[in-house]
């Protein structure tokens, strides 16, 4: 009798019954879009700091930069020989980025703390390459000379013209990476795509993997070689970064890197992964508190100094797109409630002449809270079908938005601004760069359980409006409107 009666209701108010599950669909619907795009916004935000951190990274220790009231750092010198005759020469510099360094103790340092699963240490390095030649000046002769004059004592003897030098100067980035753990740091976050990745035995070992941007710029492939500061390193692989800028050019063993910059047993940043993510901060603290004269960087460290269209469309979809989401649900419950009063109030006859007939009030409080209940299911389902198909309109065009990391990002190149943030060598890349991340609306299962709880909400709350009117009629009003 129930559905019976349900059904031929529905049928016969199909219009109302259309408008409040219409009203419903728009602010599920709208509610799925938000949540998916603040959800796209969230990978987006990991997969740049991925390309900084490297996968399973939950922070990194670097050493703490000195006051300032200790002076500035040493600055890098070349030394070239005074020579005779055209020579080309060449001067490497390598030294550690942010030319701060931490003991490789540090690492089992940290590692011993409370709630590390694991800590790896890593060394990034600058290498800064002179290349070129001096040409001696010749000893051209005067105006006396070249007329066949005496040129006596104090007579124009000539001068010296056409000296000079003419230097290239190139740099790029090398980081050490221990190949016993290649499971956490900066390198992570690239796979091969030609080639191999280190081997667990090459600890000391002349080989390299090559950044695929950086190979092509120097028409690098599996098997060539490359030399710094004299040694020799063969390219045994290509790694092609998964999103944004790779953390550096080359990729070599961590002693074959201590060794290249004279910083044996040292490291420039310890990548860190907590046994649970919800504790980082308590890791953090222990760290700090256990682990003098560092400094402790979490992604929510790195996630305030992002910066560009990502962080504003972020902000948008946190703050204007949820409460608009939240208005717009609030205005369709308000309104689907409104509606089933309304359309309960057309039916005094109807349920006066059912209580006569014997229905108490809660028989009829359960028919309109069934019909109200129905409107929000099948406004759910609109909504749900309006929202994925939204979701995914928008990964379709995937529309471009752009990350700017902050010079104050403490990174993992040992310094304030991190090292890795410049690909390209001291200087030559600015650490606010921005990378370029393509927006998607991933939806999920926990937005469809929301869409869901919505919409029987929707529909509860329109049967409680409902219901209240219906409890208050009584048989006497059906029979006054009787004519």
């Amino acid at each position: 009798m129930f559905f019976t009666y349900l059904r031929r209701e529905l049928r016969r108010r199909r219009k109302a019954a259309l408008v409040v599950a219409s009203g419903l669909a728009l602010g599920i619907a709208l509610v799925i879009v938000v949540d998916s795009v603040s959800s796209g916004m969230r990978d987006a935000q990991g997969k740049v700091l991925e390309s900084l951190y490297g996968l399973g990274t939950d922070m990194t220790v670097t050493k703490a930069a000195p006051p300032a009231s200790e002076g500035g750092r040493e600055r890098p010198r070349f030394n070239f020989d005074a020579q005779d005759g055209d020579e080309e020469q060449s001067s490497d510099i390598v030294m550690p980025q942010g030319f701060e360094t931490l003991a490789s103790s540090t690492v089992d340092e940290v590692a011993d703390q409370s709630g590390v699963a694991t800590a790896v240490g890593g060394l990034s390095l600058s290498v800064v390459k002179v290349d070129g030649e001096f040409r001696p000046g010749r000893l051209q002769p005067g105006e006396d000379s070249a007329n066949g004059g005496g040129g006596g004592i104090g007579g124009p003897q000539g001068e010296v013209r056409g000296g000079g030098a003419e230097f290239d100067v190139n740099s790029y980035t090398v980081y050490g990476t221990d190949t016993t753990r290649q499971d956490l740091g900066p390198l992570t976050s690239s796979r091969i795509t030609d080639g191999r990745t280190f081997k667990t035995a090459e600890t000391d070992a002349e080989v390299a993997v090559a950044d695929a941007a950086y190979a092509k710029e120097k028409k690098y492939k599996v098997g060539s070689e490359v030399t710094v500061k004299g040694t020799k390193f063969e390219i045994v692989g290509i790694a092609t970064p998964d999103s944004g800028d790779a953390a550096a050019n080359l990729y070599i063993p961590l002693k074959q890197a201590q060794t290249l910059s004279d910083s044996k047993d040292k490291v420039t940043t310890v990548y860190v992964q907590a046994d649970d993510s919800q504790q980082i901060g308590a890791v953090k603290s222990a760290i700090r508190k256990n682990v003098p004269g560092t400094t402790v960087t979490t992604s929510a460290d790195l996630a305030d100094t992002v910066s560009g269209s990502l962080t504003t469309a972020s902000d948008l979809a946190t703050n204007v797109g949820k409460w608009l989401s939240v208005a717009v649900l609030v205005a369709a419950f308000v309104v689907a409630g409104l509606l089933t009063v309304s359309a309960v109030s057309r039916r005094v006859q109807e349920f006066g002449t059912l209580k006569a007939l014997g229905w108490k009030s809660g028989r009829v409080t359960r028919q309109v809270v069934g019909e109200a209940m129905v409107n929000g299911l099948v406004g759910g389902a609109l909504g749900i079908a309006v929202g994925v198909a939204g979701a995914y309109a928008l990964t379709a065009v995937s529309p471009s938005l752009t990350a700017q990391l902050g010079a104050a990002a403490g990174g993992p190149g040992g310094g304030p601004a991190g090292g890795l943030l410049r690909a390209g060598g001291p200087g030559a890349q600015s650490a606010d760069k921005a990378i370029e991340i393509a927006l998607t609306a991933p939806v999920s299962a926990s937005t469809i359980a929301l869409a869901v709880g919505l919409a029987v909400t929707g529909g509860l709350i329109a049967g409680a409006f409902g219901g209240w009117r219906a409890s208050r009629l009584r048989p006497a009003d059906a029979l006054r409107r009787v004519e």
